[in-house]
């Protein structure tokens, strides 16, 4: 079987960095550990070693829960922090709004959520505090919960440790709890030089959907829990979501490979800057507009219609038409090359000019 059928060349792959495969560390790992027999659900000492690794990662304790996609991550994080009658304050672009399938609200029982605008997809502040006052004790109306903030946002932006910290003490003097989307969190954490405890729990973050399939992973994510009292109702979430994987040590084995030798950061590294040399390429290309200098490794550009349609002919995938006409969103992945992108400017140079 040619197990190259129906792929698509890197140099053609910007739709996201889900397209991407798994480091070659991450599937050795996986390989080491069909090896033997251990203990299921969890009970093995390849999860026990990712528990203790990421306590050590946090610099605190932590309970960690390893899943198989974000949504997951993110729904039962959701549940474990709100009640039915609970709202969840996000902002109108992230991907708990738009990309989630309503899983959010089926995990939650019901909990409803309710759109905090800002610029460059980041919460307002002022906003927020409007938000996380409206209605409450009116029965009539679902009561503000929890504050969901994505780290780096859906349009690539990335919020500095202040911006987090303000956001979270707006939520805390209302009363709600935080959790933090971090299907990018080591893009995030990269750009801004931070460690994961300033970035996380000293920022105010109870709970964390720590990504790894963008960047590296095959299919683990994992939910860090902060505060202990979310983290014991999240054993029960997790279990009856069907989450809790019988052979949890090949989700455990990609993230203890994700963390040796800083894996995850220097993926993450790589991918930024395959962003930041795309953006500089698009600049000095005439009839092109870079809607923003990118500060992960997702950034938005307006195309000349002609050059949208000739680079979809020649097979280059990204997202269109959902932010405006000959906008595209261009996502870079750790298995970008240099000459990747400078293959992808010179194809978007030749249907511009």
């Amino acid at each position: 079987m040619d197990i190259t059928a129906g792929s698509i060349p890197s140099s053609h792959a910007f739709m996201s960095d889900n397209m991407a495969g798994a480091s070659p560390e991450i599937v050795r790992a996986v390989v080491d550990a069909a090896a033997g027999q251990v203990l299921p659900y969890g009970n093995d000492p390849f999860t026990d070693r990712v528990r203790r690794r990421l306590s050590d990662v946090f610099e605190r304790d932590t309970t960690v829960f390893l899943v198989s996609t974000g949504t997951a991550a993110n729904a039962l994080s959701l549940a474990a922090l709100t009640r039915p009658w609970g709202s969840v304050l996000a902002h109108p672009h992230s991907h708990l709004n738009n990309s989630e399938c309503g899983a959010p609200e089926f995990f939650t029982d019901g909990a409803k959520i309710v759109p905090v605008p800002g610029d460059d997809c980041k919460i307002d502040p002022e906003a927020l505090r409007r938000a996380a006052h409206h209605q409450v004790g009116d029965v009539s109306s679902v009561q503000p919960s929890v504050l969901s903030i994505s780290q780096a946002t859906e349009s690539g932006s990335v919020y500095d440790l202040d911006e987090i910290r303000r956001l979270s003490a707006v939520a805390r003097d209302a009363g709600l709890r935080v959790h933090m989307d971090g299907a990018r969190f080591a893009n995030a954490l990269v750009r801004l030089g931070a460690t994961p405890a300033e970035m996380t729990w000293k920022a105010g973050i109870d709970v964390l959907s720590f990504g790894a399939t963008k960047n590296g992973a095959m299919t683990a994510e994992a939910i860090v829990a902060f505060d202990p009292e979310p983290a014991a109702e999240l054993a029960f979430r997790t279990k009856r979501a069907g989450q809790l994987a019988a052979k949890m040590r090949f989700h455990a084995a990609q993230f203890d490979a994700y963390l040796t030798d800083d894996l995850w950061l220097r993926n993450a590294r790589h991918a930024n800057a395959m962003a930041t040399r795309l953006g500089d390429g698009l600049k000095a290309i005439p009839g092109t507009d870079l809607l923003a200098t990118p500060q992960a490794n997702i950034l938005f550009c307006r195309l000349p219609q002609p050059a949208v349609e000739g680079l979809l002919a020649e097979g280059y995938t990204f997202y269109r038409g959902r932010w405006g006409e000959g906008v595209v969103r261009l996502v870079t992945a750790f298995t970008h090359t240099p000459d990747d992108i400078d293959r992808f400017l010179d194809a978007i140079r030749h249907h511009t000019n």
